[in-house]
């Protein structure tokens, strides 16, 4: 299995000369490299937790790019992908930006172009993870709060006052405050606007 904790360039492409080449060139600018030969061996050997981006050429035999662009968003997979494209290939590349692909780069693929391509599509993928990882720390937060003061944010998150939200729970106005000043404390928020913000984050609903 590839993949797991290094970040890497998952390299497909049919022709060798091109593999090898391309594989040659990321590897000289420091990059992680894992070349195949066919998208079965790909999809065969890929770890779900993999981090990186694909660089993918788009007419290959059998299973084609657009096919392994659709396998790999089966298996739940989230990173960037580049296309390697001849020029003939302009409705398939175009059909592959529409479902996601990040960029696509014409063969004979100019190096200093696939490089940047894969500097930018590795920082979509940090960006990605980063934004991730915020998303289930908001939500680890959001399950330490007690069932009144998951009652409490969903006024605040309305935008009621605490006395408004006090009269629909039926309690007194000092007890609501007390609760939103736990819940506050839980959630690490600054603000009310800030408070409002995780939440949306972490999707949070009633």
């Amino acid at each position: 299995m590839t993949g797991g904790g290094r970040e890497t360039v998952y390299l497909v492409d049919d022709e060798p000369a091109v593999l090898k080449s391309l594989s040659r060139l990321l590897r000289s600018e420091g990059f992680t490299v894992a070349a195949f030969g066919s998208p079965a061996e790909l999809l065969e050997r890929l770890d779900p937790t993999a981090r990186g981006c694909f660089v993918l050429d788009l007419a290959m035999p059998g299973l084609d790019g657009l096919t392994l662009q659709k396998a790999l968003s089966v298996r739940g997979s989230e990173l960037p992908i580049l296309f390697l494209t001849g020029r003939g290939d302009i409705g398939k590349s175009v059909a592959a930006m529409k479902s996601g692909a990040l960029d696509f780069l014409t063969k004979p693929v100019d190096g200093e172009r696939l490089l940047e391509a894969v500097r930018t599509a590795l920082e979509r993928d940090r960006a990605r993870r980063r934004t991730g990882a915020e998303v289930a720390e908001r939500r680890r937060r959001l399950a330490t709060l007690t069932p009144r003061e998951r009652e409490v944010l969903e006024g605040v998150v309305a935008g009621r006052l605490n006395k408004q939200i006090a009269a629909s729970l039926g309690t007194a106005l000092k007890t609501v405050k007390i609760h939103r000043g736990r819940m506050m404390e839980k959630m690490g928020a600054r603000s009310v606007a800030d408070l409002v913000h995780q939440a949306a984050r972490a999707r949070f609903r009633k």
